[in-house]
């Protein structure tokens, strides 16, 4: 954050001038609304001569390694269940040059396995940080919990872009079939549906800051 605008705004704000007087002269003077309002929210509003900075969450250990486990699981887990989607569309409209009897099985267990792990430990940990953010609302500011959203974010979007890419390529080619179809979709709703939760969380975040 920029040194320079949280000084002018804490010597604004110890001369009495109201945060909505702050925010007009910093527009016209060509500061983004994004950094003021981020700024203005370093000082909290109580009254008091002198302007009171708000406690900021530090990264903990703790807070780390959850966030890292949780995102992990979160992986995993949309792997798994695409793989077995996969393989239930492969079953469904089966390749002519595979023989039904020659699927490997193991691939069945492991994502099996990995999503009866995975996933409800990525509840339960989501589960737990919710909490942990009702009890103090501070914990939304957590940089790690801001750059792992981010990068889950970058991710689901690769996927999305890369079927598309995909779909369209098979399209002119001629070579359209249901079950690529079907794999495309499955990538797309899996994908869609995590960088559409992610993306309202982060707005959600955003509109209460």
């Amino acid at each position: 954050m920029n040194l320079e605008l949280l000084s002018f705004i804490k010597e604004a704000l110890a001369k009495g001038q109201s945060k909505e007087k702050i925010t007009e002269a910093l527009s016209a003077a060509g500061w983004r609304e994004d950094e003021v309002r981020a700024a203005l929210n370093t000082y909290a509003d109580v009254n008091f001569p002198v302007p009171v900075p708000r406690r900021r969450p530090y990264l903990s250990a703790r807070e780390a390694f959850i966030y890292l486990v949780l995102f992990t699981c979160l992986y995993l887990s949309s792997w798994s269940f695409g793989a077995l989607l996969f393989e239930f569309i492969g079953r469904a409209f089966p390749d002519p040059l595979v023989q039904y009897g020659s699927y490997d099985q193991s691939g069945v267990r492991m994502s099996v396995s990995m999503l009866i792990v995975a996933f409800p430990i990525y509840l339960w940990l989501s589960r737990l940080t919710l909490g942990e953010i009702r009890r103090d609302p501070d914990k939304k500011t957590s940089k790690i919990r801001k750059w792992l959203t981010y990068l889950t974010l970058f991710v689901a979007a690769g996927f999305i872009i890369g079927s598309l890419i995909a779909l369209l390529f098979n399209l002119l080619g001629g070579e359209m079939t249901v079950r690529f179809f079907l794999k495309v979709l499955t990538v797309l709703l899996i994908a869609g549906m995590i960088f559409g939760y992610y993306l309202w969380d982060l707005r959600s975040d955003e509109k209460n800051s």
